[in-house]
């Protein structure tokens, strides 16, 4: 087993293994996202969920807790993933969190970032999981934190202060298990429990220390970035020790473990210049090691027009002068915000279809557009959706193959999380509502203990399965132009939908390829008929539906435009291509 390390001076940087190289472009990649704790226990399997005979009344006090899952877990159901189609996995922080936090499961509360969390596993178990994966032709994701650390230090006297504008609060102690204070004077008696872990980070002054952010929906920016994170306290990142050892640490997990990404988080939180350096050092560091296209994308919620200046042409915002990060992608919380409503009906696609074309103004290449978005459906945090999942609420599971189907589709690197594959539909007053266990326990989905989810034969796993596909097989889905289409009930007046139960439609297009995607929204059958490119493919052509045998034969309007009629099942969508 790997020795635990306890500063970064300490740290091998040369590559411990054959390095993976990295895909050549990240929209090759769909990737699924899941939490250590909650996906699996890699212990003996408990009995595949049955509806209609399975344990249910969940304690809802026991939530928060560690459920269980380990890295060995994730390892185990490799392949479960892969069948979904999914060649990346983006797994919650591993880290080391405070041993005395029993609700630290979701790994964003640091407390040594060199180390694994003895629940989860181990180093060595971290590097298994790397080396199977890349057995398979997939790829790892690491979630990493830089704005903040856990619990591991308190204020004076311990008490929870407010935000302060004009200086930093007094240091008060180093927390223990326990509820062990120590001293700063102390701070060489740390043990590997106590305080902080590199060593580098043992400096008050590597903590803005300002306390707590006072209302998490209407701070200022500055207060944003320097206040902490509810108990979580914010990291300095303008003290260059700070930032060196984070870039230390980081570079240590891809140097010991080989890993082929990291999402940041609560980058909205961050300096954005030491966030630049940071970003700059891990990508110049992995290039330098063979990873020639390191993948780095940031939780960012905020609108196209701010998320642009951290990816693609990172121009500066007029009246601003900090310096972006550049990030390889954000992920996508503006079609986060907007496809929920438009794929259960409630609203019509203009507005997804406004926001798609407002690229435009963003990006010199709108094509190029998609590899700057990670799109989701679902999350750990479901941020502005109250901890409700998709199908919260939703007893069709044919929505949650269409969501899926459409970010499989669309312009993206789409990314689905946990679950959702296998209908789950958590919500709740708590983030927990949204973690369920996929293993069993005594936090399953379902209001369940005792059953696990791992099944192949799922409808949604099967539908999203042959739907990623098809993906694989056809580039202009991962590059293409995309062109949202006109529909008509009748063959002969055509417009965009603006009701929302419609079929939404439209094109990906790549040199001289053609490829119409059709959702019907609706619960019951249609058969609309819809525009395509007259010159890609003309009148009198035959498109076949790529998830299934159908052909359709492509026919002229009088004003020469071509289209074609879809029949298409309630909730079920197609995909077209010219023979």
């Amino acid at each position: 087993m790997t020795a635990s390390l306890t500063s970064v001076t300490e740290i091998d940087f040369a590559p411990k293994h054959d390095v993976y190289p990295s895909p050549r472009d990240w929209r090759d990649t769909f990737i699924y996202q899941l939490l250590i704790d909650r996906f699996d226990d890699a212990g003996p399997e408990a009995p595949l969920y049955d509806p209609k005979n399975a344990n249910r009344g969940r304690d809802p006090s026991k939530a928060a807790l560690f459920q269980g899952g380990k890295i060995k877990g994730v390892t185990r159901r490799l392949d479960y993933i892969k069948g979904l189609g999914c060649n990346a996995v983006w797994i919650g922080p591993p880290f080391k969190n405070r041993s005395d936090d029993d609700t630290a499961g979701h790994g964003y509360a640091v407390q040594n970032f060199l180390a694994v969390d003895p629940r989860l596993g181990t180093i060595d178990d971290m590097k298994e999981l790397v080396r199977e994966a890349h057995a398979r032709q997939m790829y790892v994701i690491l979630d990493i934190i830089i704005n903040h650390t856990g619990d591991t230090w308190g204020y004076i006297d311990d008490a929870p202060l407010p935000y302060h504008e004009e200086s930093p609060y007094p240091f008060g102690h180093w927390r223990g298990p326990g509820g062990k204070r120590i001293p700063h004077e102390k701070v060489g008696e740390l043990t590997i429990e106590d305080g902080i872990w590199p060593r580098e980070l043992q400096d008050p002054d590597c903590f803005h220390r300002r306390g707590q952010i006072r209302e998490m929906s209407s701070y200022t920016r500055e207060e944003g970035t320097l206040g902490d994170f509810f108990q979580l306290k914010d990291l300095d990142l303008k003290n260059h020790k700070t930032l060196d050892a984070l870039v230390a640490c980081y570079k240590y997990w891809i140097a010991e473990c080989d890993i082929d990404g990291y999402r940041i988080d609560t980058v909205t939180h961050t300096e954005p210049e030491q966030t630049a350096i940071f970003c700059n050092a891990i990508r110049e560091y992995a290039k330098s090691i063979g990873k020639d296209n390191f993948l780095l994308y940031a939780e960012i919620v905020a609108g196209d027009e701010r998320l642009q200046k951290y990816t693609g042409q990172n121009t500066p915002i007029p009246g601003e002068s900090e310096r972006f990060p550049v990030f390889g992608a954000c992920l996508d919380f503006p079609l986060y915000f907007v496809l929920e409503e438009v794929i259960k009906g409630f609203q019509p696609p203009t507005k997804l279809r406004e926001r798609y074309e407002s690229f435009r103004l963003f990006y010199r290449d709108y094509s190029e557009a998609g590899r700057y978005f990670v799109t989701f459906v679902d999350n750990h945090d479901q941020i502005g959706r109250n901890n409700k999942r998709f199908m919260a609420g939703v007893d069709d599971p044919r929505q949650a193959t269409l969501a899926i189907g459409y970010l499989l589709t669309n312009m993206g690197i789409p990314c689905i999380y946990y679950g959702t594959e296998q209908g789950f539909d958590g919500g709740g007053p708590e983030d927990t509502f949204v973690r369920e266990n996929m293993f069993g326990g005594g936090w399953g989905a379902f209001d369940t203990t005792g059953v696990q989810f791992f099944n192949p034969d799922h409808p949604i796993y099967k539908g999203i399965s042959q739907i990623a596909a098809v993906r694989t097989q056809e580039r202009a889905l991962r590059y293409g132009r995309e062109y949202f289409r006109e529909v008509s009930g009748n063959g002969e007046q055509f417009g965009h939908p603006e009701h929302g139960i419609c079929t939404l439609a439209f094109s990906r297009v790549l040199d001289t390829t053609e490829l119409l995607i059709a959702l019907n929204l609706d619960a019951n059958d249609r058969n609309d008929c819809i525009l395509v490119d007259a010159k890609l493919t003309p009148a009198g052509s035959m498109m076949k539906n790529l998830l299934g045998n159908e052909t359709f034969e492509v026919k002229a309007t009088n004003d020469g435009h071509a289209y074609v009629c879809i029949p298409l099942k309630g909730r079920t969508m197609a995909i077209l291509k010219k023979e």
